[in-house]
């Protein structure tokens, strides 16, 4: 197996693998990492977990490294079907796009618009996108794919198989003609063949590890179980050692089975469509972390579980088809660990489990268990969990720590130290020589204020400069930003004498009428 240096890829990548503890590429990236950078499109049918981030992801740093993107335009789309593999690929990327000054970036549903479209208007090399929240974005005129010279589609039967086929078909359409496409799947059959010969020019195939010889290598069980008996069972193996997946068909489904384990005392928690983002995204965190050590999940929702050290998964319920039945055994025997499927059945799902198996090309060995089962243990590493309530312990509570200035100023400080809207003569809304990280020592500054000479703190302003300090935010008889010593710049809607960056001389933000030469308006409220 050739070593990453031979690849063609930078010294400094090199030396950051080596420093993450990655010294040897995976199959799928020795065969795919040399084709990707000489501009070649590929595709590659590999399992997850068999090192496929890596295989698109730094051949397309490196084309990106070669020029910055302009505002709303991003050079280079990783399309993904769930937003959780979203953060995924852009958290292990940005790893090394930091070494190569590339801007990596995510857009996926969930999250604020408000955020993601200020992150495009400063620029993002690499986009990272789920299909709907990338389109909406466009439609908003927040993105422009005009320029997109490399396209990823990462999982594109996941994809294809939740319903993105016409939105990843309808993005596509919109990056450049002559821009390289990389394509990765389990499977090439059905829309993602649609994909490949509508997309990619002459693409180099590789299938070195494909989805089934993963599948077939990992041990698979089929557990024959009384109805009465499964729920107990079922609390038996999750109270396992280790990181357990156990699946269900429906919403209602998981968050019913996890409550009932954490009642058994099994450090557990739900997984699956109708959470929001950021408690999906918390969940994940913690059984990452080892927090939870069971997750009870839909197989949507699973599509974006990739989680190593996963070493059981277990069908509460049967999925649907064989397809399902792959994509879940997916979430266990990653980066080449081991791993078990367990299937619990009842009498009357036997013949319809068998099918299934059979369709999946899987040989699975069958057992009758009933709780407490030595060979319920051996099988799984069952054991007999606490039966007392699990209570998650609280997150740790961070300090806020406020952004006071100095010791006359101060947020929210009063009186004759002024501060953020303190009492007094100057500052924002502020008084008495203070202000929000105020100026020096006599604290006539305002926020971030200047150095006014007046003892009467009333120079004080949004970032005033002048000896008199005749500007100010709402400072004492200046504008916002306002004008020279005697306030000829007018102040932002300033009255009496005022008005937008304009008028007359000593106006105000909402200011009074004109006074004297020494700007001593009334204090704003």
């Amino acid at each position: 197996m050739p070593a990453f240096d031979s690849l063609g890829l930078p010294k400094d990548i090199v030396d950051e693998l080596a420093k993450n503890g990655v010294t040897n590429p995976f199959p799928i990236q020795a065969a795919t990492i040399p084709d990707a950078i000489e501009g070649r499109d590929v595709l590659g049918c590999g399992r997850t977990g068999s090192g496929k981030t890596l295989a698109f992801g730094l051949p397309v740093l490196m084309r990106c490294a070669e020029r910055r993107a302009a505002a709303n335009r991003p050079r280079a789309l990783i399309l993904v079907p769930t937003r959780e593999l979203a953060h995924q690929v852009r958290d292990a990327l940005r790893i090394y796009a930091r070494i190569l000054g590339v801007k990596v970036g995510d857009v996926v549903g969930g999250s604020s618009y408000t955020r993601q479209i200020n992150e495009l208007r400063r620029g993002v090399d690499l986009l990272v996108a789920t299909p709907g929240r990338l389109t909406d974005l466009i439609d908003q005129g927040a993105c422009d794919l005009g320029d997109v010279e490399i396209s990823v589609l990462d999982e594109a039967d996941q994809m294809c198989d939740m319903g993105f086929m016409p939105q990843v078909s309808e993005l596509l359409d919109q990056v450049r003609p002559d821009g390289q496409t990389l394509l990765f799947s389990a499977t090439l059959d059905g829309d993602v063949d649609k994909l490949v010969r509508r997309y990619m020019n002459d693409p180099r195939t590789h299938s070195v590890d494909p989805p089934v010889s993963q599948v077939t290598t990992m041990e698979h069980h089929l557990l024959k179980v009384l109805p009465r008996d499964k729920n107990k069972i079922v609390a038996q193996i999750a109270a396992r050692d280790g990181r357990t997946i156990l699946f269900v068909r429906s919403k209602y489904r998981a968050d019913t089975i996890s409550e009932q384990l954490i009642e058994a005392g099994v450090p557990c928690a739900s997984l699956h469509g109708g959470k929001t983002q950021s408690v999906r995204t918390r969940t994940l965190a913690k059984f990452r972390e080892g927090k939870i050590q069971a997750l009870v999940a839909t197989d949507v929702a699973a599509r974006g579980i990739h989680v190593d050290g996963i070493d059981l998964v277990v069908n509460i319920d049967l999925p649907t088809g064989h397809k399902d039945y792959l994509h879940r055994g997916g979430r266990t025997a990653r980066a080449g660990s081991s791993g078990a499927v367990v299937s619990l059945v009842a009498p009357n799902q036997r013949r319809m489990a068998r099918r299934l198996l059979s369709d999946a090309g899987v040989d699975a060995k069958q057992h009758l268990v009933n709780p407490g089962d030595e060979l319920l243990s051996e099988v799984t590493g069952a054991k007999e969990p606490s039966w007392e309530p699990w209570i998650e312990p609280p997150e740790p509570v961070r300090e806020r720590r406020g952004r006071g200035g100095p010791r006359r100023g101060g947020y929210r400080g009063g009186g004759g130290g002024g501060g953020y809207r303190g009492g007094g003569g100057g500052g924002y809304r502020g008084g008495g020589g203070g202000g929000y990280r105020g100026g020096d020592s006599r604290g006539e500054g305002g926020y971030r204020g200047g150095e006014g000479r007046n003892d009467r703190g009333e120079g004080g302003g949004y970032r005033d400069r002048d000896s008199r300090g005749e500007g100010g935010y709402r400072g004492d008889g200046g504008g916002y930003r306002g004008g020279e010593r005697r306030g000829e710049g007018g102040g932002y809607r300033g009255g009496g004498g005022g008005g937008y960056r304009g008028g007359d001389s000593r106006g105000g933000y909402r200011g009074g009428p004109r006074r004297n030469d020494r700007y001593d308006s009334a204090p704003q409220r």
